[in-house]
């Protein structure tokens, strides 16, 4: 029980590592108009992914050695990237509304970024099952 507790809180302290990467990138790109909101998220995405996976595997998992390829790297990228369309069509549809309703550019990245924050939040529990029970899962 102390070491599942201990797992979740590093899981979490990882989760909020790479969200404040993913959505420091997509505010940037968002607020400053380099890109359309929708493109901002793909890049914002891959930038949190990196250390996700890295985090994950070593610390919340203690998993060390090569990485497998085919049974770690695909289906780790394969759930971000679950998450990267859910999230990307909430900021894409968000930042349309924005526009159209024609908020302060403030108001629009916040609007924004809540959207990335609450497409990954669903996500977030599933994806720590599916890292424990499948990706990551200890073997005896």
């Amino acid at each position: 029980m102390k070491e599942r507790l201990r797992q979740l809180v590093r899981y979490g302290s990882v989760s909020a590592i790479s969200t404040t990467i993913s959505l420091s990138v997509l505010g940037i790109l968002v607020a400053g108009r380099v890109m359309p909101a929708g493109w901002a998220n793909v890049v914002a995405t891959a930038a949190g992914t990196v250390p996700s996976f890295e985090l994950n595997r070593r610390w919340v998992w203690n998993k060390t050695g090569r990485r497998s390829f085919a049974g770690e790297i695909v289906p780790f990228w394969a759930l971000s990237f679950l998450g990267l369309a859910l999230s990307t069509l909430t900021v894409t549809v968000t930042a349309d509304w924005a526009d159209h309703a024609a908020v302060s550019s403030l108001t629009r990245t916040l609007m924004v970024e809540g959207a990335n924050i609450t497409a990954f939040g669903l996500l977030w529990i599933a994806q720590f099952v599916i890292l424990d029970r499948v990706l990551f899962q200890q073997t005896a």
